[in-house]
């Protein structure tokens, strides 16, 4: 077992929760309460799903390669994952500091939940 994934993935599955409980609050309901037209309204509904599958799947494939140390192709799965994690961050930090927002770092901290799967799951790969 490779201690190092099986965090990632618990970590990635937090992630999740955290997503579907504060996004679910924060964000979703928000939206759905907002005068945008229901067109664009329902396609940034869907999408919020999608992210929220998204995390939840990518948790437990992390949590199945834990297990799977050492198979082909392991390696190269947990580098997309790690990759896909880091991608993820990365956006939140560019539109928070393209914003002009002091302290912008706290304003939007999802970055700080997905970078250490991205961390993680990378040291899994050693």
């Amino acid at each position: 077992m490779n201690g190092w994934l099986l965090a990632a993935g618990i970590t990635a599955l937090g992630v999740a929760a955290v997503h579907l409980a504060g996004g679910h609050r924060d964000v979703v309901r928000p939206l759905l309460s907002c005068g945008l037209a229901d067109e664009p309204k329902r396609v940034l509904h869907a999408v919020w799903h999608m992210v929220s599958v998204d995390l939840a799947l990518s948790g437990l494939a992390l949590l199945y390669l834990s297990l799977a140390d050492g198979t082909p192709g392991t390696t190269l799965a947990v580098w997309f994952i790690a990759a896909h994690f880091t991608a993820y961050a990365a956006v939140f930090l560019v539109v928070t500091l393209s914003v002009g927002w002091t302290r912008p770092l706290l304003r939007l901290p999802q970055w700080i939940l997905l970078l250490p799967v991205a961390v993680l799951a990378a040291a899994g790969t050693t």
